[in-house]
């Protein structure tokens, strides 16, 4: 994308939008933001990231790219996972604020002007607060027990009713590129920044097409993933567990001692010390497998392997391929 083309007197927005299971809602979408921008006033450039959408989105990405030269494709070799889609998107905006939302409109676009606003009065960071969530009580829960479990973890104090909606200065995209770790988290990365932030309330819609991605399964192995990126506070806890266990097991030793040697009893010992090596080689192989989930996570990190790779990259009349980040 070329800026010299557009007003440069006018601020340019980079809307950067990791698509999944939304093929039918692109192009609602783009013409929305394509109207609320414009009226701000500002330029814009629209990036959409095809994660591998299973509905072929990247053939409705590909014809709305080169009927509007400031809408931009980009489809990734293989489905790399939401904020590895918003990674890649990040990476090619030129934008003077860059927005980051998701594809299926509840994330209201009309809400930018007011994120903007916002973020005139001196805020480099500001995220979409949803008050009144419009998604199942299982989602919510689900949610609410992530940030719980996260914050317990990491020390941070994390707001459940803020996700991706957002929009932050191009110098806080510039910082979020030079973070290259595998373990990935779009908010919470902009939280750990430290640029001035603030959120606002805004309206969230319902979903208008297909089920989030993120189940159980996946929520728990985020949680994981995410913990184990963040916090070294689980192999301090093992320690910590190991010690009560040691110390509880002292204890109990002596006060056997106490019983066979001075109370003249009897003590059984085959079944108190079945349950004891049982329960000791059960925390054993616990605290290993915490202990693999590192070396694990430092395996992926050392491997250096990109972000992401892109099968295509379209703009306008302009196509490219076989790039990575």
């Amino acid at each position: 994308m070329v800026r010299k083309s557009m007003d440069t007197n006018q601020p340019l927005i980079s809307v950067v939008v990791p698509v999944y299971g939304c093929r039918s809602c692109l192009r609602e979408l783009c013409d929305r933001l394509r109207a609320v921008i414009t009226a701000i006033p500002a330029d814009y450039e629209i990036i959409l990231v095809n994660d591998a959408s299973p509905d072929h989105a990247w053939e409705s990405i590909h014809q709305l790219a080169m009927e509007d030269e400031q809408i931009r494709g980009i489809d990734l070799a293989r489905n790399f996972g939401q904020h590895h889609a918003i990674t890649a998107g990040l990476d090619h905006t030129i934008g003077d604020w860059v927005v980051v939302m998701d594809c299926d409109l509840q994330d209201r676009p009309e809400e930018i002007a007011a994120l903007y606003k916002k973020a005139q009065e001196g805020y480099e960071v500001v995220f979409a607060k949803r008050i009144v969530r419009q998604d199942s009580l299982i989602k919510k829960v689900q949610s609410k027990l992530f940030y719980r479990v996260y914050d317990y973890f990491t020390g941070h104090s994390s707001d459940h009713t803020v996700a991706n909606f957002s929009i932050c200065h191009k110098k806080v995209i510039e910082g979020f590129r030079q973070m290259k770790e595998q373990g990935r988290l779009f908010p919470l990365f902009l939280q750990w920044m430290g640029y001035k932030t603030t959120s606002i309330p805004v309206e969230h819609n319902e979903r208008s097409e297909g089920e989030s991605s993120y189940n159980f399964k996946k929520l728990v192995t985020l949680a994981t993933d995410t913990i184990i990126a963040q916090s070294n506070k689980p192999l301090r806890l093992s320690i910590q567990f190991g010690f009560i266990v040691s110390l509880g097991s002292f204890l109990y030793g002596l006060y056997l001692f106490i019983r066979f040697f001075f109370m003249d009893q009897h003590v059984p010992g085959w079944t108190s010390v079945m349950v004891s090596l049982y329960f000791i080689a059960g925390l054993i192989f616990f605290n290993f497998g915490v202990l693999g989930l590192y070396i694990g996570k430092v395996f992926n990190e050392v491997k250096g392997r990109p972000l992401y790779l892109i099968r295509e990259h379209v703009n306008g009349k302009k196509e490219s391929k076989d790039r990575s980040g």
